[in-house]
């Protein structure tokens, strides 16, 4: 777990890539990734479900099984924890350390748009930290994720308050604007994770204003999905498909190689 701490505090900042299934978590760490997140819509979309509501939670946890068989540090997002009860989410941060998992994202949205009360997400960091002490906390606000124009000030006291309650990096996805990521940056104490936002964000453009965690978020499962379809259209207006599309022994060599190492 130490491993991917150190990642964010490295020369460069930490680029993680979001998985929704094994296949596609082998591939980016073969890919020379350091670290591998899951996403919340593409594990939940994956399997029929809706993002953000709660349902994945028995997803989540057999995805978790299998990833960490891989060679390098996992992160999962657990949405809001899958429970109202902070000793219920802490027990499942507990589970989740114990088989090998290296992080997890929290965040304080529910359904409808709203944001939980600060203190109410404080106590659910608290009881997780307590309980899975080693796990890196990435607590996620969604100030910005409702409102891509709320004013940063709201994003700063919600991340004070989730490192004060031992968090260990604080999510803001949804912002984008310069001078709000230099005012989160600067006001809040723990490395600074954002959503890279096609033709609005650039990993450059975020190192230099100090973000330590960039992450892809539901866009490599919406790219997949786009290109399935692309995929199909091509073979039935009998276009060339795209040279980069993994063979048959690509992905038969990923799952071999995980094949027989034991669920956790």
């Amino acid at each position: 777990m130490t491993r991917f701490h150190d990642l964010h505090h490295g020369a460069d900042p930490l680029l993680l890539p979001n998985a929704w299934d094994v296949a596609s978590a082998a591939a980016l760490a073969e890919a020379g990734f350091a670290a591998v997140g899951t996403t919340s819509l593409g594990v939940a979309a994956a399997h029929g479900l809706p993002d953000a509501a709660g349902l994945a939670r028995t997803e989540t946890l057999t995805l978790a099984r299998r990833l960490v068989a891989l060679p390098v540090p996992v992160t999962v997002d657990l949405e809001a924890g899958f429970s109202d009860d902070p000793s219920e989410v802490a027990d499942l941060a507990a589970e989740l350390a114990s088989i090998g998992v290296a992080g997890i994202n929290l965040e304080d949205g529910r359904p409808g748009d709203v944001l939980v009360d600060v203190s109410t997400q404080v106590r659910l960091l608290q009881a997780v930290k307590q309980r899975a002490p080693g796990l890196f906390l990435n607590a996620r606000t969604d100030t910005h994720w409702f409102d891509p124009a709320a004013p940063v000030h709201e994003a700063v006291r919600r991340g004070r308050a989730y490192a004060g309650a031992g968090a260990d990096g604080v999510f803001v996805p949804g912002l984008a604007a310069p001078d709000d990521v230099r005012a989160l940056v600067a006001g809040v104490d723990r490395p600074v994770n954002l959503l890279h936002l096609p033709g609005r964000t650039s990993v450059r453009e975020l190192a230099a204003l100090g973000v330590r965690r960039i992450s892809t978020g539901s866009l490599l499962f919406r790219a997949a999905v786009g290109a399935a379809v692309a995929a199909a259209e091509a073979v039935r207006d009998d276009r060339p498909l795209d040279a980069a599309t993994p063979t048959y022994a690509d992905i038969q060599r990923r799952s071999s190689a995980l094949w027989g190492r034991p669920e956790q």
